[in-house]
């Protein structure tokens, strides 16, 4: 079963901060199930299953919707690590 994200919109990690108010994202590793969430304050947010066999070289968190379960939840991934998009070419 594929789980399928509806992208609602992506801050930049500055756009992200501000709208929070904070100063900094933590990337933290589950010990126990060795997935990773990103902690900023008091909440978290999930980070894409492709890290961190593929580093965060262009971070960026969307708001993004499960469209099997409909959970809504934030997620930190690679800007262009859409889905719905494929890069065809890089000018």
């Amino acid at each position: 079963m594929t789980n399928t994200l509806k992208f609602l919109r992506t801050f930049t990690l500055d756009e992200f901060k501000e709208w929070k108010g904070i100063l900094q994202i933590r990337i933290i590793r589950n010990e126990q199930t060795g997935k990773y969430f990103f902690g900023y304050g008091d909440k978290a947010g999930a980070v894409t299953s492709k890290y961190p066999a593929e580093p965060l070289d262009h971070p960026v968190v969307s708001e993004v919707i499960s469209e099997e379960s409909g959970e809504q939840f934030l997620l930190l991934h690679n800007a262009g690590d859409n889905p719905q998009f494929t890069t065809v070419a890089t000018l």
